[in-house]
């Protein structure tokens, strides 16, 4: 007769592989902080946007919380939440992949029909598809469909079935919001030098260094924040003081970090604080 796994058991073996797991009470909710967080009294990390135990430390902070140490899963300040654990959880972006949340048949059916397929795990209403490589969560991308990846946590149910595919274009697409056609919007910020030669020879030259810009952000894995100010700030250092630099450069900067999961005015205050530190 085989016996069933704990759920401290079950995050153990995932640990192993390198799958930062986390304790998860009935409803599929993580465990409350704990007095010494409550309401983040404990400071936190800055923005939540890196895995790891908290200092108190304890499964603390939902997704964050997630850990493949095993030391810490078996301390004593864990032991109560896996006592009282119903299932386990854990981190998709920091085992380095995607989860595509199906949460009912409709949602399923369409998923066949328009993704690649990939390693499938059936859950309670629909299935997860699993892929290889990280991006942004969203929720409610379209009927019934979630994506969860950095800063999120998805239930671990089974290993699944099928080879895991990599990120496709067409799942990270999902997280990008469509924009209305219409006029151009006028940023908040001026955007053009108003000194300094023009040292671009030639349009290329300029949208080189756009193009760089955009890498720089689309690939960044953590501290987006920072990555973006950095990449404002350099863009407006060698581009901002010729006049050469439009709207339709900037548009494709805030671009690239909101599908990042940066918001329009955190990419403004960038681009402000950006200006700001260069005197412009």
């Amino acid at each position: 007769m085989t016996t069933a796994l704990t759920p401290l058991h079950t995050a153990l073996h995932l640990a192993a592989d390198g799958v930062p797991v986390l304790p998860l009470r009935r409803g599929k909710l993580p465990f409350g902080n704990c007095p010494a967080c409550v309401q983040n009294a404990c400071g936190g990390r800055p923005n939540m946007k890196t895995p790891g135990p908290c200092v108190c430390p304890r499964p603390c902070h939902g997704w964050a919380a997630a850990t493949t140490d095993p030391h810490v899963l078996t301390s004593t300040p864990w032991a109560t939440a896996w006592r009282h654990a119903a299932t386990v959880a854990y981190h998709p972006g920091g085992a380095g992949v995607t989860v595509v949340d199906l949460d009912d048949p409709a949602a399923v059916q369409w998923a066949r029909a328009t993704l690649p397929m990939t390693r499938t795990v059936t859950t309670t209403r629909g299935e997860h598809w699993i892929y290889q490589g990280t991006m942004p969560s969203s929720n409610a991308v379209r009927p019934g469909v979630d994506i969860k990846c950095l800063m999120a946590y998805a239930r671990w149910l089974t290993p699944g079935s099928g080879a895991t595919a990599a990120l496709p274009d067409a799942v990270r697409a999902l997280a990008v919001k469509p924009t209305a056609p219409s006029a151009p919007r006028r940023l908040a910020v001026p955007l053009r030098g108003r000194e300094g030669e023009c040292r671009h020879r030639t349009p290329a030259y300029l949208d080189r260094g756009i193009t760089m810009a955009e890498q720089r952000i689309t690939e960044a894995r953590s501290a987006i924040h920072a990555t973006v100010y950095r990449t404002f700030l350099a863009v407006l250092s060698t581009h901002g003081r010729c006049g050469c630099l439009t709207d339709a450069h900037v548009a494709r900067l805030f671009t690239a970090a909101q599908a990042k999961g940066e918001s329009p005015r955190h990419c403004t205050d960038a681009w402000t604080n950006a200006r700001t530190a260069l005197g412009m």
